[in-house]
């Protein structure tokens, strides 16, 4: 009954779109770093240059969220889609063509696949403008579950890189992206009611709300250690333990896997336990796992089952904090959804750079590896210092139903 619900209540063709082309997005927007390791062997880039090289789409697709998301008020989802997408395809047909000869024009890759990552602007309202409230979690779940599209690219990349040539591997990407593509233009469609557009001033106003700090950060942590890992992990597992890009991609796959998949659980444990209890063991529990593999365990497949407890942590803390975010910013859910995507890139851009220069500058990644621990278990403390205040006015039992 409540599955025919659903399907009566939006628009299917519209999901789907916006489920593949966020699926799709993602898959580019980290396309650097599985292929980072054919890439820096050529280009011959020393430890910084390849953290740098993996975070810069990192970076760009956190700051081309605010741009996408004033898009997506002002032209209506689709056509910011649409616009999106020709950026990203375009980036990767002049890198396919053109050749990427230098660390320079890589930089500049990275700068236009950020759109890609820029995509979440776009996906999510394009789908849930079409449902109702009580359907708003299933629609927003099957297109938030995009970000799987980084484990495509985890495992398809560094295996296409060594068969065909990793340079070519932007123009095979091609292919799925104009297939999905045309399907975007044939299906999806704006739902007939759309919010009035909102001011960039709208933006600095939220931010005068300390709470919106808050939730910046404590989503920096928790989606930019996904993002962050993601990006880093296959030169991680090369650099670290001499395996070949295609194992190193594997391992990665399933890292990326575990936190993926796990989003929406992350949610529904905050549903039923309360956003700032879950996320308060998350965040002790990725502080112990990155912690313990800074120290340099001896086995690849040790650093891999590690990783993977820290990434299904972190994945569910992406689904724990948009629990609570709803239930503090309800009339600005719009602009905090920019504003704490973007936080949670700027997370994943410090984190994958700042790997890189650790082991550049330290001989190791554990440096790296410590702060972000460290800053986890700074989430976890800031959690316990505003709990009290926010238990007891926007989350008090008699203001909400939900449990914070």
């Amino acid at each position: 009954m409540d599955k025919q619900a659903f399907l009566k209540a939006g628009h299917l063709p519209t999901l789907i779109a916006a489920f593949l082309y966020f699926d799709l997005a993602f898959m580019v927007w980290v396309m650097l770093g599985p292929l980072g390791v054919q890439i820096a062997q050529e280009l011959h880039l020393d430890a910084a240059q390849k953290g740098l090289m993996v975070a810069v789409p990192v970076l760009s697709g956190a700051l081309l969220r605010i741009v996408m998301g004033l898009l997506v008020d002002h032209l209506k989802p689709k056509a910011a889609g649409i616009l999106g997408q020709l950026v990203v395809m375009g980036g990767l047909a002049w890198a396919w063509l053109g050749g990427v000869h230098s660390y320079e024009r890589v930089l500049l890759l990275g700068v236009l696949l950020g759109m890609a990552g820029a995509s979440f602007a776009v996906a999510l309202p394009l789908a849930s403008r079409w449902y109702p409230p009580e359907h708003q979690g299933k629609a927003l779940g099957i297109a938030g579950a995009g970000n799987s599209g980084t484990v495509l690219a985890a495992l398809f990349a560094p295996a296409l890189g060594l068969a065909y040539g990793w340079n070519n591997v932007f123009g095979l990407a091609l292919i799925p992206l104009s297939l999905v593509f045309v399907f975007y233009l044939a299906a999806a469609k704006d739902a007939p009611e759309c919010p009035a557009a909102k001011k960039l001033g709208e933006y600095f106003k939220v931010l005068q709300d300390r709470d919106a700090w808050w939730f910046m950060f404590f989503y920096s942590v928790t989606f930019g250690g996904f993002v962050g890992l993601a990006a880093s992990l296959t030169i991680y597992f090369n650099t670290q333990y001499g395996l070949d890009a295609k194992t190193s991609g594997y391992l990665t796959a399933a890292c990326v896997f575990a936190g993926s998949l796990v989003r929406p659980l992350g949610g529904a444990v905050a549903d039923r336990i309360g956003g700032i209890k879950s996320l308060s063991i998350i965040y002790l529990i990725a502080a112990v796992a990155l912690a313990l593999v800074s120290v340099g365990l001896p086995a690849a497949w040790m650093a891999a089952a590690v990783f993977v407890m820290a990434m299904l942590s972190l994945g569910m803390g992406n689904g724990a904090v948009f629990q609570l975010v709803p239930q503090r910013f309800r009339k600005e859910i719009g602009v905090m959804t920019g504003l704490v995507g973007m936080a949670g890139g700027l997370g994943g851009f410090y984190l994958a750079s700042s790997l890189g220069f650790s082991r550049q500058y330290t001989g190791s990644y554990e440096a790296g590896l410590l702060i972000f621990a460290g800053l986890a278990l700074v989430a976890a403390a800031g959690l316990t210092a505003v709990k009290g205040r926010w238990r007891t006015t926007w989350g008090a039992a008699h203001l909400s139903a939900a449990r914070i």
